[in-house]
């Protein structure tokens, strides 16, 4: 074991709670804020994060000598030996006791003189909870040269959400997460994965050769809703407005049309409403609703995937939102697609799955009209009960704030990327267990890439570099600079073209 430090004697400690060890050597062995260390102590193994570095230096510590001295002209560094006072104070926070595998709270504090050492990379990833055989690789660890793999059931069982601003790398690290579920050995288990993908992110998948057989993508052109097997109930979720007389109206020419016909599209239930007995006060509205719906293109007579389609062991099922325009179509496929497979889930008709949901402010969203949060239930309600049937949520989003602390509430693993809005920090504060305050001041700070993992996932908090994908990225996205240049490239062309033909 490599010694990095000695405990010192300060007003403050050691206790419990906190100590601070003074650096050995810097340039020798340097120690970074938010690294893992360890002391023996009385109680056992003591785990440590570092909280602070301070850099202090006698000379400088009383500003009125300083501010005299440097009045006479004369440099302080000719006059004493002032690098051999400079030294570096590390802060640390007690984590727990480890020993034969066991955790246990610190109930007394380490000795000042007693010496801090370099934790081992095995002791660390035994203490943090990593699942070292069959985890999921994200990175690696900040400031250690060990893999965080994360235990697939503790990350996504009771769910899991993703934060990040724009340009943070949270797709990124969805990316990487789902590689690592498609290459998971066979006999570890693989769970099926939908992505609902509202900007064509995760199109790379279905064009990389390693992936393209295990990804099924499904677009504007192949998803649809059938009508005849909504009930009232589920239409007047898709349509708010609706009211309860003509609900009630609507659930008997249902009733009536499937007497009939064992499949008929949202055509064929209009066409029976107009032809129906129904008062013109109820009529007209109703058919105005369903005409609503009905010009979404979505509703005919058949599921399109099957959910036997979209969950499959192994594969990546991504509904492709990107051609949708309106928020609430894309919010209806949510609440109906969700609702179908969680349905199947608990009827065990389909696999264990995970349901990866971008942008998920937009489809659970916090505090707004019920018309314009379609989706909102079924996310709450699978957010609540979905662990006990393994139907997994994944909420990645750019605006915590925005959404639902229900929902969030659930997710009992969070992975943060940088966030600096201080309305949505707080908000993480207050939804996101294991959450500490040093980890809050923290997140502003993190570069493209680092993401601090807390919750039921791993033992203790801790900082990861995520690693580089090895899917293909999706191209539908392109640089500003090159769609300026393709811009004016196509508009050059046009105008030649119009000068040929003039």
């Amino acid at each position: 074991m490599q010694e990095i430090g000695v405990v010192i004697s300060s007003p403050e400690g050691p206790t419990s709670d906190k100590f601070s060890f003074v650096i050995k050597d810097e340039k020798e062995i340097p120690v970074r804020k938010g690294q893992f260390v360890q002391l023996e102590t009385p109680e056992g193994l003591l785990i440590a994060r570092v909280s602070e570095i301070i850099k202090t230096n006698r000379y400088f510590m009383r500003a009125e000598s300083v501010r005299e001295y440097e009045r006479t002209g004369r440099n302080l560094f000719d006059i004493f030996p002032i690098d051999r006072w400079e030294y570096l104070v590390a802060k640390a926070i007690p984590l727990g006791i480890f020993s034969d595998g066991m955790h246990r709270r610190v109930s007394f504090p380490p000795s000042p003189g007693q010496k801090v050492f370099k934790i081992s990379e095995k002791t660390l990833a035994q203490f943090l909870g990593l699942d070292e055989e069959k985890g999921l690789n994200i990175g690696k660890v900040e400031f250690h040269e060990i893999d965080s793999k994360l235990n697939l059931t503790k990350l996504f069982q009771k769910h899991c959400c993703i934060l990040s601003q724009t340009g943070f790398g949270k797709s990124h690290l969805v990316s990487v997460l789902i590689e690592e579920i498609l290459d998971r050995k066979e006999e570890h288990g693989k769970p099926a994965i939908i992505v609902v993908d509202p900007h064509g992110e995760y199109h790379g998948f279905a064009e990389d050769e390693k992936y393209m057989t295990r990804t099924k993508v499904f677009d504007k052109n192949s998803i649809s809703i059938a009508t005849h097997k909504l009930s009232a109930n589920q239409i007047c979720e898709f349509q708010p407005f609706i009211t309860s007389v003509e609900r009630r109206e609507l659930a008997k020419i249902i009733e009536k049309l499937r007497d009939e016909k064992d499949v008929y599209d949202m055509n064929e239930l209009i066409a029976a409403i107009e032809l129906s007995g129904i008062k013109p006060i109820t009529k007209a509205p109703l058919l105005a609703w369903l005409s609503d719906l009905n010009s979404t293109g979505l509703f005919k007579n058949f599921d399109s995937p099957s959910m036997e389609e979209l969950a499959k062991i192994g594969q990546l099922s991504i509904l492709d939102l990107s051609d949708f325009i309106q928020l609430r179509d894309k919010q209806i496929i949510v609440a109906y697609f969700l609702k179908k497979l969680f349905e199947e889930r608990r009827a065990k008709r389909i696999p264990p799955f995970i349901f990866i949901i971008e942008e998920a402010h937009q489809f659970a969203p916090e505090q707004v009209e019920k018309s314009r949060a379609i989706s909102k239930k079924i996310i709450e309600t699978v957010a609540r009960e979905g662990r006990k049937f393994n139907a997994s949520l994944v909420l990645v989003s750019q605006r915590p704030i925005q959404l639902s602390t229900t929902a969030l509430s659930q997710c009992n693993t969070n992975i943060i990327l940088r966030i600096s809005n201080p309305y949505d920090l707080e908000h993480i504060g207050k939804s996101c267990e294991g959450i500490t305050r040093d980890m809050i001041r923290t997140i502003p700070g993190l570069k493209v890439g680092e993401a601090i993992v807390t919750g039921e996932v791993v033992n203790y908090p801790l900082l990861v570099k995520v690693r580089e994908r090895k899917s293909k990225k999706s191209e539908k996205g392109i640089e500003l600079e090159k769609a300026l240049l393709e811009f004016s490239e196509n508009l050059k062309s046009r105008e030649k073209d119009l000068d040929a033909f003039v």
